[in-house]
């Protein structure tokens, strides 16, 4: 039969060991001599063993005692450890964050999943929105910090943010969409204002490719659907591109896209930093490889 070892037994056991002292322990613990005595009784009958050799002047820990006192404080240590964090009231840090759709590559759920339970100290009120409009609000002080797509510079030079990953802009589409170079192309894009609809069509501008609309939506995902039954050929990170479906490039008939990057902006707030990072560590956290593997 299994034998159960009472934290207050051990406490004393422990307290005992280090005073040497029935009466130092009392004092230390809050208990009469007596009450130190009868717990030790108590320690020593479950475990069968004597774990101290007592004169009315000493008290002296048995060789099996010194030997059980490691194994006490380890217990101990483990259970104070246990009850501290569960009793210890977290102190929530709240913070709004605007999220751009093409940011997020369609991971937003893991992303939040993964801010969520690596730091569950920050609550978030989270905001959709397109790239343009969520810079512009940030630096109005709408936002504590936001999440957004960019085309990198060509010279290399910084524009401000904090890097979380490079994700290119591609064209893609279904295996079932018949499209044959030199064809009008038929996009499904985000409804304007929309920086990569914008890049979409004056790209094939540019090349003198024509173009129409078959499909405009105000969010991501559907435009995912939209790509994925063959409504037209999408423009947005190599991320997001919807399982099954091909990457489109020159070989293909239609002209390169500019590098792209998703990066975070956050207000300089010291009291924050730690917030911010766990904001960055959460998009980085779910990898865009991990992202495309799932939809392979």
């Amino acid at each position: 039969m299994p034998i159960d070892l009472d934290i207050e037994l051990l406490r004393t056991f422990v307290s005992l060991s280090e005073t040497e002292s029935f009466t130092a322990t009392g004092t230390a613990l809050g208990a009469t001599q007596s009450t130190v005595s009868m717990r030790l009784k108590r320690l020593e009958d479950r475990l069968g063993r004597r774990l101290f050799d007592r004169t009315p002047r000493t008290v002296v820990a048995t060789p099996f005692g010194e030997g059980f006192l490691g194994d006490a404080r380890r217990l101990l240590a483990l259970h104070d450890d246990v009850v501290r964090r569960a009793t210890t009231r977290l102190r929530v840090r709240h913070i709004t964050l605007g999220v751009s759709e093409h940011a997020t590559g369609g991971r937003l759920p893991e992303v939040l999943r993964h801010l969520r339970t690596t730091a569950p100290d920050v609550q978030a009120a989270v905001t959709l929105g397109n790239s343009e409009e969520l810079i512009a609000d940030f630096e109005a002080g709408r936002y504590d910090a936001v999440v957004i797509r960019r085309t990198r510079r060509l010279d290399g030079g910084a524009i401000g943010g904090r890097l979380l990953f490079d994700d290119d802009m591609v064209w893609s589409l279904a295996p079932d969409l018949v499209w044959q170079p030199g064809e009008t192309v038929p996009l499904a894009v985000i409804a304007r204002p929309c920086r990569v609809h914008e890049t979409a069509t004056a790209t094939l501008e540019a090349a003198g490719i024509a173009h129409f609309a078959a499909f405009v939506s105000r969010d991501l995902v559907a435009v995912q659907a939209a790509v994925a039954a063959g409504l037209g050929i999408g423009c947005m990170g190599r991320s997001a591109v919807p399982a099954g479906c091909r990457i489109l490039g020159p070989d293909d008939g239609l002209p390169s896209l500019p590098t792209s990057e998703v990066v975070l902006h956050a207000r300089r707030d010291r009291t924050l930093t730690a917030v911010f990072d766990a904001v960055a560590d959460a998009f980085r956290g779910v990898p865009v490889e991990a992202a495309l593997e799932r939809r392979a």
